[in-house]
């Protein structure tokens, strides 16, 4: 759904002016013409974010709108004075705009919901499946509270893993940036010594040369791959294909696989845990929880799992036979099931592989470090030792 601003001609001839949803411009001259208008201007907003680099919510935002949301529904505020409240309070422009066009929609007779389905780029599918809970069953405060509580999980569990990739990220960034000032600056200094000798260098010292006028005489080439193949990377994985082909080779990758591997089953855990604690049926819950777990793996096994727990089958019992959950997941579900407290038991299992998360991410920047060290000295190494040899057989010669 989109929003057009309007401007129409009424059966007396007057001019209207107002704002309306519509898929399309078609369909809003329609309704405009149904009810007794005659279009005159349509202007579509532009979605806050529309372009090509579209900024999101950040998950702290969120968290406190979540929060503040709560506590004002909690002290008896209606949610459309709620809504103007939290508005006008709001620091970022997307969430701004939706706060204003939820007041907006709820005021034309629409449930909250159903308005916040219309921002899905504010509002995922799983915010607005709790909130429509929440409205149903009379609750809505506390299920914004336990929204606000699972993104700030989440958004713990993201910081983790994204923190353990800044270090390698730098490290990488400045080798690259180093070993390109080596090859562009010293190396043809050393090859001006080079030539004057007129000896031939060694293989490995020609090599070095070869690379280093490659890159001063042809440095668009490198420039463009430098950025071009990042970029295409980041394309690539954005397309279905290419996001399900990475993520099944991250998670096979050693080390680093059993962060992805935790960190999945997580996200899994905790989802699953607040919806259902919500009062989402479980058919819905791993379905929503299918389609934001942000893995392709994860996403294909609960969908396999909910195809078998729809022809009644327990929950435990097609999860066993995923490869991607530990048994120890498994049988913690089928003991949930059993005693009635299947939300409990993945809110623990959550808890668990988040500590377990935390550990991983440890373990695995203690070895990262090293690793990066020792790459970084061996390349340097090499281009020092290619730059030297053909020195010490100058000297060689010269003691001859």
């Amino acid at each position: 759904m989109a929003k057009y601003s309007y401007l129409a001609r009424n059966s007396i001839g007057q001019i209207a002016k107002g704002e309306m949803d519509g898929a399309n411009e078609t369909e809003v001259k329609n309704r405009l013409r149904s009810n007794g208008l005659q279009p005159i201007e349509l202007k579509k907003y532009k979605e806050p974010g529309s372009g090509f680099f579209t900024p999101q919510v950040k998950g702290k935002d969120l968290q406190v709108f979540s929060r503040q949301f709560a506590t004002l529904i909690n002290a008896g505020i209606p949610v459309v004075d709620s809504l103007k409240i939290l508005e006008d309070g709001m620091r970022s422009p997307l969430l701004k705009e939706a706060c204003n066009y939820v007041r907006t929609q709820i005021e034309q007779g629409k449930r909250l919901a159903e308005a916040m389905r219309n921002r899905p780029q504010v509002f995922d599918r799983l915010f607005c499946n709790m909130v429509q809970a929440g409205e149903e069953s009379g609750i809505l405060d506390t299920i914004l509270q336990r929204l606000a509580m699972y993104i700030e999980k989440s958004e713990k569990l993201k910081s983790q893993i994204k923190g353990a990739m800044v270090y390698p990220a730098v490290i990488i960034a400045v080798a690259v940036l180093v070993i390109s000032g080596i090859l562009v600056f010293v190396i043809p200094k050393f090859l001006e010594i080079f030539k004057s000798s007129g000896q031939k260098p060694p293989a490995l010292t020609q090599a070095v040369v070869n690379i280093s006028d490659g890159m001063i005489h042809h440095w668009v080439i490198f420039l463009g791959c430098l950025i071009g193949i990042p970029f295409a990377f980041s394309q690539w994985i954005k397309t279905p294909e290419g996001k399900e082909a990475f993520d099944q080779i991250s998670i096979k990758l050693p080390v680093f696989g059993d962060v992805v591997q935790r960190s999945a089953i997580a996200k899994l855990a905790r989802t699953l845990s607040t919806l259902l604690s919500s009062g989402v049926g479980i058919l819905d819950a791993i379905e929503i929880a299918a389609r934001t777990s942000g893995n392709s793996v994860v996403e294909k096994s609960l969908v396999r799992c909910k195809e078998s727990i729809s022809e009644g089958r327990p929950f435990a019992s097609p999860l066993a036979k995923e490869k991607i959950f530990p048994e120890m997941v498994v049988q913690m579900i089928a003991i949930g099931e059993q005693s009635g407290t299947l939300d409990s038991m993945l809110g623990k299992i959550a808890d668990f592989y988040e500590d377990e998360v935390e550990s991983a991410v440890k373990a695995m920047t203690s070895l990262i470090e090293p690793l990066l060290m020792v790459g970084l000295g061996s390349v340097i190494a090499v281009l020092v030792i290619a730059m030297y040899l053909p020195v010490f057989n100058m000297g060689n010669a010269v003691g001859n």
